[in-house]
């Protein structure tokens, strides 16, 4: 079989924690991770900007071989998938290929964490001006309340290794007291950027007693291994040589500095263009 990885994608490094999620549940499978590092951050662009800008990164990846693309991007989940999905994919020369999001699935997975029905979301302030996770589960879960805060700051502190700072612990405190402000019954809590992992447990000591808190690698990987279940016409397209390939457009060094943090393992990445 050719090389036909699954292609993941990211506006940065964030993406990171839902491939290394996706690998330890599909090791078989060959990945491309591909971060658009050099017009990071995507979170406070424009609708268009960012349609463009995605766009791009999927034609570069489909180029690479790819029969299927998890959009690793809150930000581009909101406001690109829909799209791509439904003006561009089908009239490509291949629309059997498939782009997928990963708001769908988290959202999908929010009932059984919630006993209040009271539900917060941490986001960037792109994710949050999209108002897709309030769009998302007022259509499956109606009865749910969804609280959104935007956290501007934490993508910056992750991003220039101060996660562990006074800093830190400042911002985290501050954004998930004006959260907790907006509604004293939130039992659960949503981290709805796949950078904000890395500040967990400071996230987890600011909240309240007995609130939950929902990370997205996870929810994304078990639903995206019960799609290729789901699919086989998919899965048999998918090439297992257990491999991954890092791409970035911005300075490989610096990435791959910052992509160990988040893999946990050295990485080694190669600089590409695709606008």
């Amino acid at each position: 079989m050719s090389f036909a990885p699954i292609g993941v994608f990211d506006s940065g490094y964030g993406g990171l924690t839902i491939l290394s999620e996706i690998q330890r549940r599909l090791p078989q499978y060959d990945y491309i991770y591909l971060g658009d590092n050099a017009r990071s951050p995507y979170g406070t662009r424009s609708f268009d900007v960012i349609n463009g800008f995605t766009k791009e990164a999927v034609e570069y990846l489909f180029a690479q071989g790819c029969p299927l693309i998890i959009l690793a991007c809150n930000t581009a989940s909101a406001k690109a998938l829909r799209e791509l999905q439904q003006h561009y994919l089908p009239y490509t020369d291949d629309p059997t290929r498939r782009i997928l999001g990963i708001i769908r699935p988290t959202v999908e997975a929010i009932s059984s964490f919630t006993r209040s029905n009271h539900v917060g979301v941490v986001a960037t302030p792109g994710t949050v001006s999209s108002g897709s996770y309030t769009t998302e589960v007022g259509k499956l879960f109606p009865e749910v309340i969804v609280s959104e805060q935007a956290c501007p700051m934490w993508v910056p502190l992750v991003e220039y290794g101060e996660s562990q700072s006074e800093g830190a612990d400042y911002f985290v405190q501050k954004y998930i007291g004006q959260l907790m402000a907006r509604d004293e019954a939130i039992d659960t809590v949503l981290l709805a950027c796949t950078h904000y992992p890395l500040l967990r447990d400071k996230i987890q000591a600011a909240l309240p007693s007995g609130v939950s808190l929902i990370s997205q690698g996870e929810l994304v990987s078990a639903s995206l291994e019960d799609y290729l279940m789901r699919h086989p016409e998919m899965a048999c397209r998918l090439s297992q040589g257990g491999a991954v390939s890092y791409r970035t457009t911005e300075c490989p060094e610096k990435f791959e500095e910052l992509a160990s943090i988040f893999m946990g393992t050295e990485v080694n990445a190669i600089r590409v263009k695709i606008d």
